[in-house]
């Protein structure tokens, strides 16, 4: 990863900070982008660019401007004069029970996992072409196995992984796509999943235990670094989770 450019959607926490701090941690650039986190990126990085000067840039966007998506990758090309990569981590998750689905939550949801994805990817391909790029998509082994009151996050999710696939096929030979999808790494910020909710899916985890952001991260560099002969796959790292679903 020394001296590549990649640009990490929503990557000012969470999982997303993990990645950047593995990428940069590698030797990559990176274009960090964010929508509303703006205290935490600039913090990131602050730190990153202390241990590397000048090798990580931000960018604040709402990505569900599609108009918008052209202007992203532009912009990591004025800054770095390439593009190695693109990660697709940004995402919303919440629920949508059947009988409680809206518009508005449809187009957030479909938007931010699956749309985005498609049109950021599309909007990338040129100089992704270029370098002999990679794409890794954030996906959820919830693409395989829903998720019980989150239809509509389900079915996003199902779709990027369909995306991937057909991506690894159109963009072929010159970009690689691949999807990591996580299990129980982080709980959400909202508390949706209660302590004992969160105990019996431990339980039924074969690992029996939580993953870690940097479970996820390291999956994510060897899919760019060292999987050169790999494309079209989604790693599950979820401490075999998706076998006990």
């Amino acid at each position: 990863m020394q001296e590549k450019t990649v640009l990490i959607t929503g990557g000012a926490k969470r999982v997303g900070a993990a990645i950047c701090r593995r990428l940069h941690g590698a030797g990559a650039n990176l274009m960090l982008h964010y929508r509303a986190s703006a205290g935490e990126a600039r913090l990131l990085q602050a730190e990153l660019n202390h241990a590397r000067p000048n090798s990580v840039s931000l960018i604040q966007a709402d990505l569900l401007d599609l108009n918008k998506l052209p202007s992203v990758v532009e912009q990591t090309l004025q800054a770095f004069g390439r593009l190695d990569a693109l990660v697709n981590n940004a995402s919303t998750f919440f629920p949508t029970p059947v009988g409680e689905i809206t518009e508005a939550a449809w187009t957030d949801l479909i938007g931010t996992n699956l749309q985005v994805p498609l049109f950021l990817a599309q909007a990338a391909a040129p100089a992704l072409r270029k370098t002999q790029g990679a794409i890794v998509n954030l996906s959820d082994i919830h693409a395989e196995r829903p998720l019980k009151n989150y239809v509509v996050y389900s079915i996003a999710k199902s779709g990027l992984a369909g995306l991937t696939r057909s991506l690894a096929r159109e963009l072929a030979p010159e970009i690689r796509v691949n999807a990591v999808a996580p299990g129980p790494i982080l709980w959400p910020d909202d508390e949706s999943f209660d302590e004992l909710s969160r105990q019996r899916i431990i339980s039924h985890t074969p690992l029996k235990r939580e993953g870690t952001p940097d479970d996820i991260a390291r999956a994510v560099h060897f899919l760019l670094a060292d999987a050169n002969y790999i494309t079209g796959e989604t790693i599950n790292v979820d401490g075999g989770r998706n076998m006990a679903i």
